[in-house]
């Protein structure tokens, strides 16, 4: 039953490392003007993702050193999600 649960929670924190990974990538096609924040779709995305990753990425943004316009915000979370699997993968298999 535990083991269920891990895996579980193991799954989500893989769908939350895809969306920091989408997000990522938005925000660099919004950057170089691939695609176009005026466009209803893109903006619906950009703005729900915003609202879903915000309150994870905000603290870590507040504890991290002002780097100038590099934020490795996302970065953290993803090697922090990472290890948050390496831990529980052990769990669920025990």
């Amino acid at each position: 039953m535990l083991g269920g649960v891990i895996n579980a929670l193991i799954y989500l924190v893989q769908i939350l490392t895809t969306l920091v990974l989408v997000q990522f990538v938005l925000g660099l096609l919004i950057a170089f003007n691939v695609v176009n924040l005026q466009n209803r779709f893109v903006e619906a995305v950009w703005r729900a993702l915003n609202a879903l990753l915000e309150p994870i990425l905000g603290p870590i943004r507040r504890i991290m050193p002002n780097t100038g316009g590099i934020d490795f915000s996302p970065m953290v979370l993803i090697i922090g999600l990472n290890v948050l699997i390496m831990i529980l993968q052990p769990l669920a298999y025990a």
